[in-house]
């Protein structure tokens, strides 16, 4: 097992581990990205809207990680924002969660981001408490609010 950044190669595969992870969290109805928006905005922009770190065995992607910066924060340090982390069922108890976490833990040391973050659903219950071996801590001190906003595309 290998774990490593992607690369625009992988853009078919990490989309169709995107399109699993919005099936298994129940967004696959609000789903847009394609493997041509992922490809255009995750490889082909400087710098990209993305980043990418994957788990591949024997060719084939079996678990990914995306993330991006949030370059500037109160600390006057980046912090690493992970967006999506989803391991494909048949490689799941294989320690890959893990791995892709620990990468990313590189990412941000490498980068000098003292803060990594992310949301869970509250259902997620294994996924609250894989996070919770690996030493994350729920922040209780703020709360989430998204504002949608209405675009030419979704009208009003």
């Amino acid at each position: 097992m290998e774990i490593r950044k992607a690369v625009e190669g992988d853009v078919d595969a990490l989309w169709e581990l995107m399109r699993e992870l919005a099936v298994f969290e129940k967004y696959i109805d609000a789903f847009a990205i394609t493997p041509d928006i992922a490809r255009a905005s995750g490889f082909r922009k400087n710098p990209p809207d993305f980043y990418s770190i994957v788990a591949e065995e024997a060719g084939k992607l079996c678990g990914m990680l995306v993330y991006y910066f949030l370059p500037y924060t109160a600390q006057a340090r980046p912090a690493i924002y992970m967006k999506e982390l989803f391991v494909a069922e048949a490689h799941r108890g294989r320690g890959l969660g893990e791995r892709l976490m620990r990468a990313l833990e590189a990412e941000a040391k490498a980068t000098g981001c003292t803060t990594i973050k992310w949301t869970v659903g509250p259902w997620n219950l294994p996924g609250i408490r894989f996070y919770e071996r690996l030493g994350a801590k729920e922040n209780t001190d703020w709360l989430d609010f998204e504002w949608h906003v209405a675009t030419p595309e979704s009208g009003p």
